[in-house]
Protein backbone atom coordinates (compact mmCIF):
# COMPACT_ATOMS: atom_id res chain seq x y z
CA UNK A 1 0.00 0.00 0.00
CA UNK A 2 1.35 3.59 -0.88
CA UNK A 3 0.67 5.95 1.83
CA UNK A 4 0.82 10.33 1.74
CA UNK A 5 1.20 11.71 5.09
CA UNK A 6 0.48 15.54 4.96
CA UNK A 7 1.63 16.65 8.03
CA UNK A 8 3.36 20.38 8.29
CA UNK A 9 5.35 19.58 11.69
CA UNK A 10 6.07 15.76 11.27
CA UNK A 11 9.62 15.38 12.37
CA UNK A 12 12.09 12.72 13.07
CA UNK A 13 14.84 11.74 15.33
CA UNK A 14 17.45 13.85 13.36
CA UNK A 15 14.61 16.75 13.70
CA UNK A 16 12.94 16.38 16.73
CA UNK A 17 8.96 16.66 17.48
CA UNK A 18 6.84 15.74 16.57
CA UNK A 19 7.41 12.26 16.52
CA UNK A 20 3.99 10.87 16.22
CA UNK A 21 3.80 10.65 12.42
CA UNK A 22 7.15 9.39 12.31
CA UNK A 23 6.61 6.05 14.06
CA UNK A 24 3.72 5.41 12.82
CA UNK A 25 5.20 5.88 9.09
CA UNK A 26 7.93 3.11 10.52
CA UNK A 27 5.62 1.01 11.41
CA UNK A 28 4.06 0.26 8.23
CA UNK A 29 7.31 0.72 6.38
CA UNK A 30 8.41 -2.52 8.23
CA UNK A 31 4.69 -3.77 7.41
CA UNK A 32 5.98 -3.85 3.90
CA UNK A 33 4.03 -0.26 2.96
CA UNK A 34 5.14 2.76 0.93
CA UNK A 35 4.91 6.21 2.88
CA UNK A 36 5.55 9.23 1.73
CA UNK A 37 6.11 11.96 4.56
CA UNK A 38 4.90 15.78 3.26
CA UNK A 39 6.23 18.00 5.89
CA UNK A 40 7.38 21.85 5.88
CA UNK A 41 11.27 23.35 6.54
CA UNK A 42 9.87 25.22 8.86
CA UNK A 43 8.28 24.03 12.39
CA UNK A 44 8.46 25.94 15.86
CA UNK A 45 8.44 22.38 17.26
CA UNK A 46 11.62 20.98 16.04
CA UNK A 47 15.48 21.16 17.16
CA UNK A 48 16.96 21.10 13.76
CA UNK A 49 15.06 22.35 10.46
CA UNK A 50 15.96 20.38 7.35
CA UNK A 51 17.91 22.04 4.56
CA UNK A 52 15.84 22.99 1.56
CA UNK A 53 17.58 24.83 -1.03
CA UNK A 54 15.18 24.53 -3.95
CA UNK A 55 11.27 24.28 -3.61
CA UNK A 56 11.57 20.79 -2.22
CA UNK A 57 13.99 18.34 -0.81
CA UNK A 58 13.43 14.39 -1.03
CA UNK A 59 15.06 12.80 2.18
CA UNK A 60 15.01 8.98 3.20
CA UNK A 61 14.61 8.42 7.28
CA UNK A 62 14.56 5.16 7.77
CA UNK A 63 12.83 4.10 5.07
CA UNK A 64 10.31 6.66 4.94
CA UNK A 65 10.78 9.24 1.95
CA UNK A 66 10.51 12.55 3.14
CA UNK A 67 9.57 15.45 0.95
CA UNK A 68 10.45 18.67 2.85
CA UNK A 69 8.82 21.85 1.34
CA UNK A 70 10.62 25.36 1.70
CA UNK A 71 8.30 27.24 3.05
CA UNK A 72 8.11 31.24 5.29
CA UNK A 73 9.84 31.33 8.02
CA UNK A 74 7.77 32.85 11.61
CA UNK A 75 7.85 33.39 14.82
CA UNK A 76 4.91 33.17 17.64
CA UNK A 77 1.70 32.70 16.89
CA UNK A 78 0.70 35.96 14.51
CA UNK A 79 0.93 36.77 10.37
CA UNK A 80 3.92 34.83 10.05
CA UNK A 81 2.74 31.61 11.04
CA UNK A 82 -0.44 32.16 8.85
CA UNK A 83 1.62 32.56 6.50
CA UNK A 84 4.32 29.70 6.72
CA UNK A 85 0.50 27.85 6.76
CA UNK A 86 -0.24 29.02 3.48
CA UNK A 87 2.99 28.42 1.96
CA UNK A 88 2.93 24.94 2.85
CA UNK A 89 -0.28 24.22 1.32
CA UNK A 90 1.08 25.97 -1.97
CA UNK A 91 3.40 23.42 -1.81
CA UNK A 92 1.45 20.57 -1.39
CA UNK A 93 -0.39 21.54 -3.98
CA UNK A 94 2.27 21.99 -6.10
CA UNK A 95 3.15 18.31 -5.63
CA UNK A 96 -0.36 17.25 -6.20
CA UNK A 97 0.95 16.07 -9.81
CA UNK A 98 3.77 14.34 -8.34
CA UNK A 99 0.64 11.61 -6.86
CA UNK A 100 -2.17 12.00 -9.73
CA UNK A 101 1.12 11.02 -12.10
CA UNK A 102 3.75 8.93 -10.53
CA UNK A 103 3.12 7.63 -7.20
CA UNK A 104 -0.49 7.07 -7.01
CA UNK A 105 -1.31 6.80 -2.87
CA UNK A 106 -3.97 4.30 -2.06
CA UNK A 107 -4.54 6.56 1.34
CA UNK A 108 -3.91 10.19 1.41
CA UNK A 109 -3.69 11.60 5.25
CA UNK A 110 -4.52 15.13 6.14
CA UNK A 111 -2.72 15.27 9.64
CA UNK A 112 -1.14 19.22 9.89
CA UNK A 113 -2.82 19.97 13.58
CA UNK A 114 -4.70 22.88 11.51
CA UNK A 115 -7.75 21.18 9.17
CA UNK A 116 -6.77 23.04 5.93
CA UNK A 117 -4.55 20.85 4.56
CA UNK A 118 -7.55 18.86 4.16
CA UNK A 119 -8.33 20.57 1.24
CA UNK A 120 -5.16 19.39 -0.87
CA UNK A 121 -5.72 16.23 0.29
CA UNK A 122 -9.61 15.51 -0.77
CA UNK A 123 -8.02 17.01 -4.46
CA UNK A 124 -4.74 14.43 -4.57
CA UNK A 125 -7.02 11.32 -2.87
CA UNK A 126 -9.88 12.71 -5.49
CA UNK A 127 -7.68 12.43 -8.64
CA UNK A 128 -5.90 9.31 -7.42
CA UNK A 129 -8.87 7.12 -6.45
CA UNK A 130 -7.06 7.41 -2.79
CA UNK A 131 -9.13 6.83 0.29
CA UNK A 132 -9.09 10.15 2.67
CA UNK A 133 -7.97 10.24 6.25
CA UNK A 134 -8.75 13.33 8.68
CA UNK A 135 -6.24 12.67 11.28
CA UNK A 136 -7.34 15.18 14.01
CA UNK A 137 -4.29 16.37 16.90
CA UNK A 138 -6.53 19.23 18.05
CA UNK A 139 -9.64 20.76 18.02
CA UNK A 140 -9.44 23.87 15.31
CA UNK A 141 -10.25 26.68 15.08
CA UNK A 142 -11.80 25.97 18.75
CA UNK A 143 -8.73 25.93 20.24
CA UNK A 144 -7.43 29.46 19.31
CA UNK A 145 -10.70 30.39 19.97
CA UNK A 146 -11.06 29.22 23.69
CA UNK A 147 -7.72 29.18 24.35
CA UNK A 148 -6.14 31.98 22.29
CA UNK A 149 -9.13 34.32 22.53
CA UNK A 150 -9.68 35.19 18.97
CA UNK A 151 -13.04 35.88 17.76
CA UNK A 152 -15.59 32.99 16.03
CA UNK A 153 -16.36 35.58 13.38
CA UNK A 154 -12.55 36.57 12.61
CA UNK A 155 -11.71 35.46 8.59
CA UNK A 156 -8.94 33.25 9.31
CA UNK A 157 -11.38 31.38 12.46
CA UNK A 158 -14.33 30.82 10.05
CA UNK A 159 -12.33 29.54 7.32
CA UNK A 160 -10.62 27.06 9.79
CA UNK A 161 -14.50 26.63 10.42
CA UNK A 162 -14.95 25.60 7.06
CA UNK A 163 -12.20 23.63 6.36
CA UNK A 164 -12.59 21.26 9.18
CA UNK A 165 -16.19 20.55 9.04
CA UNK A 166 -15.28 19.94 5.28
CA UNK A 167 -12.46 17.12 6.39
CA UNK A 168 -15.45 15.64 8.50
CA UNK A 169 -17.36 15.32 5.69
CA UNK A 170 -15.08 14.23 2.79
CA UNK A 171 -12.93 11.99 4.92
CA UNK A 172 -13.39 8.51 4.83
CA UNK A 173 -12.39 7.93 7.67
CA UNK A 174 -11.62 10.73 10.80
CA UNK A 175 -8.51 9.23 13.54
CA UNK A 176 -9.19 11.19 16.48
CA UNK A 177 -6.76 11.38 19.09
CA UNK A 178 -9.03 13.19 21.58
CA UNK A 179 -11.31 10.21 23.03
CA UNK A 180 -13.89 12.42 24.13
CA UNK A 181 -14.76 14.50 20.45
CA UNK A 182 -16.75 12.59 18.89
CA UNK A 183 -20.23 14.67 19.45
CA UNK A 184 -18.27 17.62 18.57
CA UNK A 185 -17.23 15.99 15.16
CA UNK A 186 -20.75 14.55 13.87
CA UNK A 187 -22.67 17.77 14.99
CA UNK A 188 -19.91 19.59 12.27
CA UNK A 189 -20.91 17.17 9.76
CA UNK A 190 -19.28 13.73 10.44
CA UNK A 191 -20.87 10.73 10.04
CA UNK A 192 -20.42 8.75 13.32
CA UNK A 193 -19.57 5.40 11.34
CA UNK A 194 -15.94 7.26 10.42
CA UNK A 195 -15.03 7.96 14.11
CA UNK A 196 -12.01 5.73 15.61
CA UNK A 197 -10.17 6.75 18.23
CA UNK A 198 -5.86 6.25 18.14
CA UNK A 199 -4.21 7.98 20.83
CA UNK A 200 -0.60 8.87 21.09
CA UNK A 201 1.91 6.18 21.73
CA UNK A 202 5.72 5.03 22.47
CA UNK A 203 8.45 3.27 20.65
CA UNK A 204 8.59 0.41 22.90
CA UNK A 205 11.99 -0.49 21.05
CA UNK A 206 13.54 3.34 22.88
CA UNK A 207 13.18 1.50 26.39
CA UNK A 208 15.48 -1.09 25.35
CA UNK A 209 18.82 -1.37 26.05
CA UNK A 210 20.80 1.42 27.75
CA UNK A 211 19.78 5.14 27.64
CA UNK A 212 21.71 7.94 25.82
CA UNK A 213 23.96 8.73 28.94
CA UNK A 214 23.03 12.15 30.63
CA UNK A 215 25.42 15.34 29.77
CA UNK A 216 28.10 15.70 32.95
CA UNK A 217 25.97 18.99 34.17
CA UNK A 218 22.98 16.87 34.78
CA UNK A 219 24.78 13.78 36.35
CA UNK A 220 26.46 15.80 38.73
CA UNK A 221 23.79 18.25 39.91
CA UNK A 222 22.07 15.24 40.52
CA UNK A 223 24.25 12.91 42.25
CA UNK A 224 24.53 15.86 44.79
CA UNK A 225 20.85 15.84 45.41
CA UNK A 226 21.06 11.96 46.13
CA UNK A 227 23.80 12.36 47.92
CA UNK A 228 21.87 14.56 50.33
CA UNK A 229 19.11 12.21 50.67
CA UNK A 230 16.79 14.16 48.65
CA UNK A 231 13.25 12.78 46.69
CA UNK A 232 13.54 13.85 43.86
CA UNK A 233 10.07 14.59 41.62
CA UNK A 234 11.15 15.28 37.66
CA UNK A 235 9.69 16.89 35.23
CA UNK A 236 11.01 16.46 31.00
CA UNK A 237 9.45 18.58 28.38
CA UNK A 238 8.40 22.03 27.97
CA UNK A 239 8.31 25.20 29.41
CA UNK A 240 5.20 26.91 28.48
CA UNK A 241 2.36 28.35 29.39
CA UNK A 242 0.03 25.40 28.92
CA UNK A 243 2.74 23.17 31.12
CA UNK A 244 1.24 24.97 34.16
CA UNK A 245 5.01 24.86 35.52
CA UNK A 246 4.19 27.71 37.78
CA UNK A 247 2.03 26.51 40.04
CA UNK A 248 4.39 23.80 40.51
CA UNK A 249 6.40 26.45 41.97
CA UNK A 250 3.90 27.64 43.75
CA UNK A 251 3.62 23.95 45.45
CA UNK A 252 7.63 24.11 45.53
CA UNK A 253 7.47 27.48 47.87
CA UNK A 254 4.72 25.57 50.18
CA UNK A 255 7.48 22.28 50.77
CA UNK A 256 10.40 24.10 52.28
CA UNK A 257 10.64 21.83 55.15
CA UNK A 258 10.33 18.76 53.33
CA UNK A 259 13.49 16.68 51.84
CA UNK A 260 11.44 16.82 48.40
CA UNK A 261 13.24 18.47 44.93
CA UNK A 262 11.29 19.19 42.06
CA UNK A 263 13.80 18.38 39.12
CA UNK A 264 12.74 20.18 35.61
CA UNK A 265 14.31 19.41 32.79
CA UNK A 266 13.40 20.97 28.96
CA UNK A 267 13.39 24.42 27.19
CA UNK A 268 10.73 26.69 25.86
CA UNK A 269 9.02 30.07 25.99
CA UNK A 270 8.32 30.52 29.43
CA UNK A 271 12.27 29.05 31.21
CA UNK A 272 13.66 32.28 31.66
CA UNK A 273 10.50 33.74 33.20
CA UNK A 274 10.18 30.28 35.64
CA UNK A 275 13.85 30.50 36.81
CA UNK A 276 12.99 34.29 37.82
CA UNK A 277 9.93 33.50 39.67
CA UNK A 278 11.71 30.86 41.61
CA UNK A 279 15.13 32.91 42.33
CA UNK A 280 12.08 35.32 43.13
CA UNK A 281 10.19 33.05 45.95
CA UNK A 282 13.99 31.91 47.13
CA UNK A 283 13.12 28.19 46.05
CA UNK A 284 16.51 25.82 46.72
CA UNK A 285 14.22 23.23 46.02
CA UNK A 286 13.62 23.27 42.72
CA UNK A 287 16.23 22.79 40.30
CA UNK A 288 16.03 23.66 36.39
CA UNK A 289 18.61 21.81 33.79
CA UNK A 290 18.95 22.38 30.42
CA UNK A 291 17.00 20.13 27.58
CA UNK A 292 18.17 16.69 26.54
CA UNK A 293 17.68 14.84 23.61
CA UNK A 294 15.19 12.53 23.29
CA UNK A 295 17.28 9.54 23.81
CA UNK A 296 18.22 10.51 26.67
CA UNK A 297 15.08 11.39 28.30
CA UNK A 298 14.50 7.72 29.65
CA UNK A 299 18.25 7.67 31.99
CA UNK A 300 16.79 11.25 33.33
CA UNK A 301 13.25 9.45 34.39
CA UNK A 302 15.09 6.35 35.51
CA UNK A 303 17.00 8.90 37.82
CA UNK A 304 13.70 10.22 39.63
CA UNK A 305 11.34 9.08 42.44
CA UNK A 306 8.16 10.60 41.01
CA UNK A 307 7.27 12.50 38.55
CA UNK A 308 5.02 15.24 37.45
CA UNK A 309 2.61 16.61 34.95
CA UNK A 310 0.21 20.10 35.23
CA UNK A 311 -2.51 21.51 33.11
CA UNK A 312 -4.44 24.56 33.14
CA UNK A 313 -7.99 24.89 33.54
CA UNK A 314 -9.17 24.91 30.50
CA UNK A 315 -12.38 23.79 28.91
CA UNK A 316 -11.06 22.48 26.01
CA UNK A 317 -9.64 19.73 27.87
CA UNK A 318 -13.18 18.13 28.01
CA UNK A 319 -12.32 16.57 24.85
CA UNK A 320 -9.83 14.79 26.26
CA UNK A 321 -5.97 15.02 26.61
CA UNK A 322 -3.70 12.62 24.94
CA UNK A 323 0.25 14.46 26.21
CA UNK A 324 3.75 12.52 24.58
CA UNK A 325 5.42 13.19 28.07
CA UNK A 326 3.28 10.89 29.85
CA UNK A 327 3.86 7.92 28.20
CA UNK A 328 7.06 8.21 28.69
CA UNK A 329 6.74 9.03 32.57
CA UNK A 330 4.53 5.93 32.10
CA UNK A 331 7.22 3.34 30.59
CA UNK A 332 9.45 4.56 33.15
CA UNK A 333 7.74 2.67 35.53
CA UNK A 334 7.54 5.68 38.03
CA UNK A 335 4.57 7.26 40.03
CA UNK A 336 2.94 10.17 38.26
CA UNK A 337 1.48 13.16 40.07
CA UNK A 338 -1.11 14.71 37.88
CA UNK A 339 -2.28 17.86 38.00
CA UNK A 340 -5.53 18.10 35.74
CA UNK A 341 -8.80 18.62 34.83
CA UNK A 342 -10.07 16.67 31.30
CA UNK A 343 -12.37 14.80 29.53
CA UNK A 344 -10.12 11.67 30.59
CA UNK A 345 -7.00 11.08 32.87
CA UNK A 346 -5.01 8.02 32.00
CA UNK A 347 -2.96 8.15 35.15
CA UNK A 348 -6.43 7.74 37.19
CA UNK A 349 -7.30 4.78 34.58
CA UNK A 350 -3.45 3.06 34.82
CA UNK A 351 -3.83 3.47 38.41
CA UNK A 352 -0.35 4.67 38.07
CA UNK A 353 -0.39 7.45 40.30
CA UNK A 354 -2.65 10.55 42.03
CA UNK A 355 -4.62 13.07 40.53
CA UNK A 356 -5.26 16.30 41.34
CA UNK A 357 -7.12 19.41 40.25
CA UNK A 358 -5.46 21.74 38.00
CA UNK A 359 -3.68 25.06 38.76
CA UNK A 360 -4.01 23.55 42.91
CA UNK A 361 -0.75 24.28 44.24
CA UNK A 362 -1.93 22.94 47.83
CA UNK A 363 -3.09 19.94 46.56
CA UNK A 364 -0.18 19.37 44.61
CA UNK A 365 2.51 20.20 47.79
CA UNK A 366 0.16 17.88 50.10
CA UNK A 367 0.76 14.88 47.06
CA UNK A 368 4.15 15.42 46.86
CA UNK A 369 4.64 14.93 50.63
CA UNK A 370 2.19 12.22 50.57
CA UNK A 371 4.16 10.29 47.89
CA UNK A 372 7.68 11.14 49.52
CA UNK A 373 6.58 9.30 52.85
CA UNK A 374 5.18 6.32 50.69
CA UNK A 375 6.85 3.18 50.81
CA UNK A 376 9.20 2.40 48.08
CA UNK A 377 7.34 -0.62 47.44
CA UNK A 378 3.81 1.02 46.79
CA UNK A 379 5.52 3.58 44.50
CA UNK A 380 7.09 0.77 42.28
CA UNK A 381 3.77 -0.83 42.48
CA UNK A 382 2.19 2.20 40.50
CA UNK A 383 5.02 2.64 38.17
CA UNK A 384 4.61 -1.27 37.08
CA UNK A 385 0.91 -0.71 36.82
CA UNK A 386 1.50 2.46 34.33
CA UNK A 387 4.15 1.04 32.42
CA UNK A 388 1.63 -2.54 32.11
CA UNK A 389 -1.17 -0.02 30.88
CA UNK A 390 0.91 1.87 27.63
CA UNK A 391 2.34 -1.23 27.23
CA UNK A 392 -0.99 -2.82 26.47
CA UNK A 393 -2.83 0.62 25.08
CA UNK A 394 -0.37 2.82 23.47
CA UNK A 395 2.48 0.65 22.05
CA UNK A 396 3.01 2.21 18.25
CA UNK A 397 3.21 -1.15 16.66
CA UNK A 398 0.08 -1.96 17.89
CA UNK A 399 -1.62 1.25 16.97
CA UNK A 400 -0.05 1.22 13.32
CA UNK A 401 -1.37 -1.81 13.41
CA UNK A 402 -5.22 -0.23 14.33
CA UNK A 403 -4.65 2.72 12.10
CA UNK A 404 -4.60 0.71 8.80
CA UNK A 405 -7.32 -1.74 10.20
CA UNK A 406 -9.06 1.14 10.67
CA UNK A 407 -8.69 2.82 6.98
CA UNK A 408 -9.20 -0.18 5.11
CA UNK A 409 -12.61 -1.33 7.18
Amino acid sequence: MKILYINHYAGSPRHGMEFRPYYLAREWVKAGHEVNMLAADVSHLRQTHPQVDGKYRDEDIDGIRYTWCRTRPYEGNGVGRVLNIFSFLARVMGLSGRYRKHWKPDVVIASSTYPLDTVPAAWIAAKTGARLVYEVHDLWPLTPVEVGGMSPKHPFIRLLQWAEDFGYRKADTVVSMLPCAKDYMVAHGMDPAKYVVIPNGVDVGEWRGEAEALPAEHRMRLAELKAQGRFLIGYAGGHGLANALDYLLEAAALMRDAPVTFVLVGDGPDKEALAARAAELGLDNVMLLPAIAKRAVPGFLAEMDALFIGWRKLRIYRFGINPNKLFDYLMAGKPVIHSVEAGNDMVKDAGAGISVGAEDPAAIADVARWMAALPAEERGRMGAAGKAYVLEHHDYAVLARRFLAAVTR
